[in-house]
């Protein structure tokens, strides 16, 4: 299956799914999650037939009710943190209103300490799941994309829970745009700073699979469309400082890149 790449834009002051063809974004007609099984027909159709319109700039590619995070998810990462693995996902939440998309800044808090970047595959929820087995979870997919999951990490060890240190603003950049048809089984995952590579990995390092992590989480909670599971991240995490700019690259995806300010 191949992989169409979806994208949310502003266009005439509104949000709108766009797919990128011939150097232009082509708009994608109807609701992304009304026809979900759709969508990468109609993005496809786009693609060939679809008048070029100028996007004012990118959005982020959902705006979801939740982000549902997945911790200690890769061995090496668990083992820098000396963590024993987990036996089932270690399951936390970060807050809708931490979402930014791609070339947004995020800010430093004032008195947080330091605050790392974690590079993470995100999995885009295509519709209503609860109780989901795994065998059935990646029918309710809509598709992958790059998470920053930034964190204030002395925050995160100082708290009991880990809302604090997750939840600040700006700290869920999300993007570039949703990957359709892609397998999230053997993806290269990579995270940058300043053009430094800090984080190197790929998701045949995930203890739990995507698949695995639907089922769970949709055991709990209820997942709706737009919702996005952040999956973990690898081994290699660190600091960010006020003029750096930080970039998620997952192969198939794409780059996901944010300055931060103080």
């Amino acid at each position: 299956m191949s992989v169409t790449r979806v994208f949310r834009i502003e266009h005439e002051g509104a949000a709108r799914y766009a797919v990128e063809s011939g150097g232009a974004y082509r708009l994608i007609e109807g609701d992304v999650f009304a026809e979900p099984a759709s969508l990468k027909q109609r993005a496809d159709a786009a693609a060939t037939t679809g008048s070029p319109v100028a996007a004012a700039r990118i959005l982020a590619p959902v705006g979801p009710s939740k982000i549902v995070a997945i911790g200690l998810n890769y061995k090496d990462h668990a083992a820098e943190m000396n963590k024993p693995l987990p036996a089932e996902p270690l399951m936390f939440l970060k807050p809708s209103t931490a979402v930014i998309g791609p070339g947004d800044a995020i800010h430093l808090p004032a008195n947080a300490g330091r605050v790392d970047h974690e590079a993470e595959l995100g999995v885009v929820i295509g519709r209503r799941a609860s109780h989901v087995p795994a065998g059935r979870a990646l029918d309710y997919v809509l598709g992958l994309t790059c998470l920053n999951d930034v964190t204030a990490r002395e925050l995160q060890r100082k708290d009991v829970q880990y809302t604090r240190g997750k939840g600040f603003d700006t700290f869920a950049p999300i993007g570039p745009c949703i990957a359709i048809g892609l397998d999230p089984s053997a993806l290269d995952i990579e995270g940058w700073v300043n053009g430094e590579k800090r984080q190197s990995s790929n998701t045949r390092q995930l203890i739990f699979s995507v698949a695995d992590i639907v089922a769970f989480v949709s055991s709990v909670m209820t997942l709706l469309p737009g919702d996005v599971i952040a999956t973990g991240t690898p081994s290699g995490v660190g600091p960010l400082n006020a003029g750096d700019r930080v970039m998620v690259k997952i192969e198939g995806i794409g780059e996901l890149s944010n300055p931060v300010n103080g």
